[in-house]
């Protein structure tokens, strides 16, 4: 073969390598409908949050309580702040971070907006907590009066937690103690008025988090077992639950050494 036409052959591949890691960089950067999260804050609904009680119980009496029953989030990048290709490769290497679909993590993409949804979805999801947890202890809605501040933290994923909280507020296991058992529970899950408890989302880095606060027990969704059991963090306690009475019956049967259901 002429030295010409080899010279020329090696200069189109040259050029064509060029255009191609171009093109690559140009893509690794573009923003992707996904948006980048990893474990956030946890918050004890038997206790404070910003220096102010969880749950503020009125018409009956409260309880004090020992043990924690935490309930967990997710951080994210904020809405509209879409993660590139590079972002979401080097978030599958890494155990404390995941990319996911921006609409499963904000309804809006307007940051106002976004925020009120989510604020939205959390006083839904106090409102079902509290009816779900009155119904199950057989009290009247109109003679006891439950309160719950979680400052900012918005969306529907602490109604299990609120629920359970406000049990053990009022009865407590049923047999004078603590529902928690002086454990440091988290969990996660929608709950509503029948106290029927939903997927969430999120699930592996919210593994992480309770286990990075203590918690050795976390009450999961059902169907997010799977999910759950992606990088569990060693020592925590995987509890699958579908109803509120489930996961008291669960907690009751942790602490009195009986059989309990798992991932």
């Amino acid at each position: 073969m002429p030295a010409a036409t080899t010279s020329a052959r090696a200069r189109v591949l040259a050029l064509c390598g060029v255009v191609v890691g171009a093109l690559l960089a140009v893509a690794a950067f573009v923003p992707l409908p996904y948006t980048l999260t990893w474990p956030g804050t946890t918050a004890d609904v038997l206790g404070t949050y910003q220096g102010r009680e969880v749950l503020t119980v009125t018409g009956a009496p409260a309880r004090q309580t020992q043990g924690q029953l935490r309930m967990v989030t997710i951080s994210a990048t904020n809405p509209g702040e879409r993660a590139s290709l590079w972002t979401a490769v080097g978030a599958w290497w890494k155990s404390g971070e995941a990319v996911l679909p921006s609409d499963a993590v904000y309804p809006q993409t307007d940051p106002a907006k976004a925020q009120e949804v989510t604020a939205e979805q959390m006083t839904q999801s106090q409102d079902s907590a509290t009816v779900a947890a009155l119904n199950y202890l057989h009290l009247s809605p109109s003679q006891v009066k439950v309160t719950v501040d979680l400052g900012d933290i918005g969306g529907p994923s602490a109604g299990q937690l609120l629920a359970l909280g406000i049990i053990d507020r009022l009865a407590g296991d049923g047999q004078g103690g603590d529902l928690s058992g002086g454990k440091v529970i988290a969990g996660t899950g929608t709950i509503d008025d029948s106290g029927a408890i939903g997927a969430v989302g999120g699930v592996p880095l919210k593994t992480q988090a309770a286990a990075r606060d203590g918690a050795t027990v976390f009450l999961v969704p059902r169907g997010e077992c799977s999910d759950a059991k992606v990088n569990t963090p060693a020592g925590l306690r995987l509890i699958p639950v579908t109803t509120l009475a489930g996961s008291v019956d669960a907690l009751r049967a942790l602490k009195s050494g009986g059989q309990v259901p798992s991932c």
